[in-house]
């Protein structure tokens, strides 16, 4: 083999790597503005359905535990798009519906022994 087949084939897999690449960069862009168009119809479905309050305390829970927040507005999405919610939800409401999901925290009692 000689120098110039070398230099042809290192060419040939330099641009192969560049094409890939660019297809790569390519699919992550789609995928974030994917993500960010279900973020903004997320969004708004909860600008329709909770009061102001509701929705400040939920913004207050996404910057302290998002994933929790996360499920909660999935959950928020998914019944007012079964139509199960009638009127928009108040920040009482809320507090309930966080109550009921919110994983029971444990108490415990230490004793000392005197």
């Amino acid at each position: 083999m000689g120098d110039d087949e070398l230099a042809e084939l290192r060419r040939r897999r330099m641009a192969q790597m560049q094409q890939q690449q660019s297809a790569d960069q390519q699919q992550m862009q789609e995928e974030i503005e994917r993500q960010k168009q279900a973020e903004a119809q997320i969004h708004m479905i909860l600008m329709q359905i909770l009061e102001p309050e509701a929705r400040e305390r939920l913004n207050t829970i996404k910057l302290t535990k998002p994933d929790f927040a996360r499920a909660i507005e999935q959950q928020l999405v998914l019944l007012a798009q079964s139509g199960r919610l009638k009127e928009k939800i108040t920040d009482d409401q809320l507090r309930a519906l966080l109550q009921q999901l919110q994983p029971a925290k444990r108490e415990f009692n230490i004793r000392r022994k005197g």
